[in-house]
C-alpha cells in the first residue's frame, strides 16, 4: 500500500510564510527564490486552499522577478480564485493586501486597486475582532501598496492602523517595523504636501513621522542595519520636513556613507540620495533667503553659485534617478526627474532643465495615459454593474409584483407571510374575492375585466389602514396582510374596504351590475386555544371563511366569532375546536353526504 504524503506541520508553513513576507519586504529577488523553491510543495500539499492562495502569490513574485509578467498575472488570478474558498478573515484580508502589492509592482494598477480595495474591507470588519499578526501585517502590505498606487493618505493611515494592532501584541519586531512604516509613509505625505505648498500642514505630518521614528527607536528591539539604516534616512527626511536642516545633515551624510560602502542596496542608496539631495537644496534656499535678508535695499542680490550644494544635489538627484529606475520604482523616479529639471533651472541651466523636464513630462504622459486608460476601463465596468443592478431590479420587481396591479403578487405574500411571528402577537389575514367576476369578463371582455381588477386593488390600497398590506393571490382573488390586529379590528378594517368597493362608481367601466366583493376574515393569537399557528393554516382558515361569505349571499365580510359584519347562514355557532369537517358543512349549510368528487351542484356555489 502506497503511504500518502507527509502531513504539514501548519506551524511550519506560517513560519515559512512570515520568512517569505520578510525576505520580499526586504527586496532580495534572489533570497525570495531561493525560500520559496525550498517551501513551494509543502504549500502546495497542504490541502487548503488559503495555503494554495498563499502558493500562488508568492509564485507570482517569483514570475515578477523573473520579468514573466504574463506567469505572474496567471498565478495571481489562480491565487484569487482560491481565496474565494477561504473564510472573510484576516488571513485573507492579508494574502489580498499582499496580491495588491504583487499586481501594482507588475504596473497592473487597475488589478492592484480592486484588490485593495478588497483588503481594506476585509481588514476593516477583521478589526473589530481580536488584534492578531494577519491583521497588522494586512495593513502593513496595505499601505505599501497605496503608496504605490499614489494614495499616499490612505497609506498613511493604513499604517497608524497597523501600528495600533502591533501595540497590543507581544512582538517588540512587528511593532518596530509598523513604526518605521507609519513614520515612512507620513514622512512621503509630508513631502507632496509641501509640493502642494501647504507648510503648516506638511510640518504638522512631519512631527508625526518624527514622532513615530523616536517611539520605534524606545522600543527594546536591534532592528537588523539595513532597517536602522532606512529609519535613519527616513528621520532625517521628517527633520528636513520640519525645518530642522542642521540637525539633520551630519546624521544624513553618515548613515548614507554606510549605505554605500556596504551595499545596503540600490533602492535604500536611492532614498538617501534622494532625501540628502532635498536637503541640501532646503539648506542651499535657507542660506539664499538669509543672504538677500542681509544685503540693502541699494546692493544687488549675488546670483546663485554655479557650484557647492546645488552642485552635489544634482549628482544626487542623477544617482537616485538611475537607482529607482532599476528598482522598478517608477513613481520615485518620476519625482526625481521633476526635481532635476527644477534643480537645474534654478541653478541657471536651463538647457539640462530642458532635458529633465521634457524626460518627465514623457513619463508622466505615460503614466496619464495609462490612468487614463485604469478609469476608462472602471468607467466601463461601473456602467456594467448599474446596468446589471438596474437589470436585477427590474427582474425582482417582476419576480416580486403583479404586472396588471402593481401590487405584491402571490410570490411576494408568501414570502411575506413566511417571515410572521405568530408568538409576538395576534396577527390577522383577509382573504378577498369579486363576486360574480366570471360574469363581467362573460358580458363585456377580458380586457374590461382587466380594469375591474385594476380599479378594485386601488379601492383596496387606498382604503387600508397604515401598515396593512395587499397582494394579489391569484385571478380575482386578493389577500390584505394585517399585522398586530386582532380580529375585531380586522373586521372592521375589512368591512370598510367592503363597502368602499360596493359604493364606488363603476358608471365608467362597461359592467352590467354594481361590483361587490366578499371577504373571509382569520385571525392567530398566540393565547388562542385551537387557532392556526402557521401562515398556511391562517390563509386556509380565512379563505374557508370567504367560501362562507360566498354561501351566504356575497358581498360580506365573514370570520370565526359571531356578531360580525354581514349575514350570518342560520344555525348554531360553531366552536373555536370545531374541526374543518364541521366548519365545511356548517359552510354548506347541510349535513347531507356529497358524492364522490366534492362535485357541487350547478348554481349553489358561483364566484
Amino acid at each position: 500500500m502506497t503511504p500518502g504524503p507527509e502531513a504539514v506541520d501548519e506551524q511550519q508553513l506560517e513560519a515559512a510564510r512570515w520568512r517569505l513576507l520578510a525576505v520580499s519586504d526586504a527586496g532580495d529577488a534572489g533570497a525570495f527564490g531561493t525560500e520559496f523553491a525550498a517551501v513551494e510543495g509543502a504549500f502546495r500539499t497542504a490541502g487548503s486552499p488559503c495555503w494554495d492562495a498563499w502558493a500562488g502569490a508568492f509564485a507570482a513574485r517569483t514570475q515578477l522577478d523573473g520579468g514573466d509578467l504574463d506567469a505572474a498575472a496567471a498565478d495571481v488570478a489562480a491565487a484569487r480564485a482560491d481565496l474565494e474558498r477561504c473564510p472573510p478573515t484576516a488571513e485573507r484580508a492579508l494574502t489580498l493586501a499582499y496580491l495588491a502589492h504583487v499586481e501594482v509592482a507588475a504596473d497592473r494598477l487597475d488589478a492592484a486597486l480592486h484588490l485593495a480595495v478588497d483588503a481594506s474591507l476585509l481588514a476593516d470588519q477583521a478589526g473589530t475582532g481580536e488584534p492578531s499578526r494577519a491583521l497588522h501585517q494586512a495593513h502593513y502590505w496595505l499601505s505599501r501598496a497605496l503608496t504605490l498606487l499614489d494614495l499616499e493618505e490612505l497609506a498613511a493611515a493604513q499604517a497608524l492602523r497597523g501600528s495600533r494592532v502591533a501595540d497590543a501584541l507581544p512582538d517588540v519586531a512587528d511593532r518596530w517595523r509598523l513604526l518605521r512604516l507609519s513614520a515612512q509613509q507620513h514622512a512621503e505625505l509630508a513631502q507632496t504636501v509641501h509640493r502642494r505648498g501647504d507648510l503648516p500642514r506638511s510640518r504638522e505630518l512631519a512631527a508625526v513621522a518624527l514622532g513615530c521614528a523616536t517611539s520605534a527607536r524606545e522600543l527594546p528591539w536591534s532592528a537588523p542595519e539595513p532597517e536602522e539604516d532606512l529609519l535613519a534616512v527616513v528621520t532625517a527626511w521628517a527633520m528636513t520636513l520640519a525645518g530642522q536642516l542642521d540637525e539633520a545633515l551630519t546624521p544624513l551624510r553618515r548613515v548614507r556613507g554606510r549605505i554605500e560602502g556596504d551595499g545596503g542596496g540600490l533602492h535604500l542608496l536611492g532614498h538617501a540620495d534622494l532625501v540628502l539631495a532635498r536637503l541640501l537644496f532646503s539648506l542651499g534656499e535657507r542660506d539664499a533667503a538669509a543672504a538677500v535678508t542681509g544685503t540693502s535695499a541699494a546692493q544687488p542680490v549675488p546670483a546663485p553659485a554655479p557650484t557647492g550644494p546645488g552642485e552635489e544635489a544634482i549628482d544626487l538627484l542623477v544617482d537616485a534617478a538611475g537607482a529607482f529606475a532599476a528598482a522598478g520604482d517608477r513613481r520615485r523616479y518620476r519625482q526625481c526627474l521633476l526635481e532635476l529639471g527644477q534643480a537645474s533651472a534654478t541653478l541657471g541651466h536651463s538647457a539640462e532643465a530642458l532635458h529633465w523636464l521634457e524626460a518627465y513630462r514623457a513619463e508622466t504622459t505615460r503614466a496619464h495615459l495609462r490612468g487614463r486608460e485604469l478609469w476608462a476601463e472602471m468607467f466601463v465596468r461601473r456602467s456594467r454593474l448599474r446596468e446589471a443592478q438596474r437589470q436585477t431590479a427590474v427582474l425582482r420587481r417582476h419576480a416580486m409584483e403583479d404586472a396588471l396591479t402593481g401590487l405584491g403578487n402571490r410570490r411576494n405574500a408568501e414570502r411575506r407571510m413566511a417571515e410572521l411571528d405568530f408568538e409576538a402577537g395576534p396577527v390577522s389575514l383577509a382573504v378577498v374575492d369579486v363576486d360574480g367576476f366570471k360574469a363581467v369578463n362573460d358580458a363585456s371582455s377580458h380586457v374590461h375585466g382587466d380594469a375591474v381588477l385594476r380599479r378594485i386593488a386601488e379601492l383596496l390600497r387606498v382604503h387600508s389602514r397604515t401598515g396593512d398590506e395587499v397582494y394579489r393571490w391569484a385571478g380575482d382573488e386578493f389577500v390584505v396582510l394585517l399585522p398586530a390586529t386582532a380580529e375585531p379590528q380586522a373586521v372592521v378594517a375589512m368591512e370598510r374596504l367592503r363597502t368602499a368597493v360596493a359604493d364606488a362608481d363603476w358608471a365608467a367601466l362597461p359592467v352590467h351590475r354594481p361590483i361587490t366583493v366578499s371577504i373571509g376574515v382569520a385571525t392567530a393569537a398566540p393565547d388562542r386555544v385551537g387557532g392556526p399557528h402557521s401562515w398556511r393554516a391562517l390563509f386556509d382558515s380565512a379563505d374557508l371563511h370567504l367560501f362562507g361569505a360566498k354561501r351566504s349571499g356575497r358581498n360580506r365580510v365573514r370570520a370565526t366569532t359571531a356578531g360580525q359584519a354581514g349575514t350570518q347562514p342560520a344555525g348554531r355557532p360553531l366552536p373555536m375546536t370545531a374541526s374543518v369537517d364541521d366548519l365545511v358543512a356548517e359552510v354548506l349549510g347541510s349535513q347531507a353526504a356529497r358524492p364522490p368528487g366534492w362535485a357541487f351542484d350547478d348554481g349553489e356555489v358561483a364566484s
